[in-house]
């Protein structure tokens, strides 16, 4: 195929790109090291949260193990709690769709393009996530950590979402994401349109640099991308 051929896939990152900020996220990860005596004022909790923002996009699980590389039942109970916690947050601050999002998930459906909702999450996570949205009908799969042995920066998810709905070119997709880690995936698994959303976490520079080749302030312009790409 040319590289002028439809956009037959969306990947959309749920986490950033399309429902719920950082600060619910850094909420969730802070409690659940708090749990293991990494505690605000402490040289260790300065450390785990400049490592938290250099991972954003990262499977939580991941992160938290990679502060605990040695001690795996310490790793476990704080990746417990932060799916405790991420709950009490999204109670608390709530799940909302960015603008646009809704109406751009629809129209790529009307136009026959396939969508993949994927997160680093874990699927109880993700889950609580997409039953607040309303959104398990607004993509043809949903995938989440568990699907897939690497989450982002890896490219694992994105070429599941490909296997499993049948797409028979990488240079076919595109996929949409807020942190620097989600770009490298697409990157790594060949995606053509590689669209960063611009968010108070990552700003355009930081997505640039991780290789996105286009840059949204509004998830409603995403069918138009699409489909001037195609």
């Amino acid at each position: 195929m040319s590289d002028t051929s439809p956009v037959s896939l969306v990947c959309c990152d749920v986490l950033g790109a399309a429902a719920v900020d950082g600060s619910v996220l850094e909420r969730a990860f802070a409690e659940a090291i708090a749990t293991q005596g990494v505690v605000t004022g402490t040289a260790a909790y300065v450390k785990a949260m400049v490592h938290f923002d250099q991972t954003r996009g990262w499977s939580p699980a991941e992160v938290i193990r990679t502060l605990f590389p040695e001690d795996e039942i310490r790793a476990q109970a704080a990746n417990h709690s932060f799916d405790r916690s991420f709950q009490t947050a999204v109670d608390r601050f709530g799940a909302l769709p960015l603008p646009g999002a809704n109406d751009a998930l629809a129209k790529l459906a009307a136009a026959g393009t396939k969508v993949c909702l994927m997160s680093c999450l874990s699927r109880p996570a993700l889950s609580l996530i997409m039953e607040r949205l309303a959104w398990w009908q607004r993509g043809d799969l949903i995938l989440c950590a568990d699907d897939v042995a690497r989450g982002f920066p890896w490219p694992d998810l994105v070429l599941t979402a490909i296997l499993r709905l049948g797409i028979g070119d990488v240079r076919d997709v595109a996929v949409v994401t807020a942190s620097e880690s989600g770009v490298l995936s697409a990157r790594r698994a060949g995606a053509r349109l590689v669209i960063g959303v611009l968010s108070d976490v990552h700003d355009g520079r930081r997505l640039r640099r991780a290789g996105a080749t286009h840059l949204l302030a509004d998830l409603g312009e995403l069918p138009d991308l699409v489909a001037s790409a195609s």
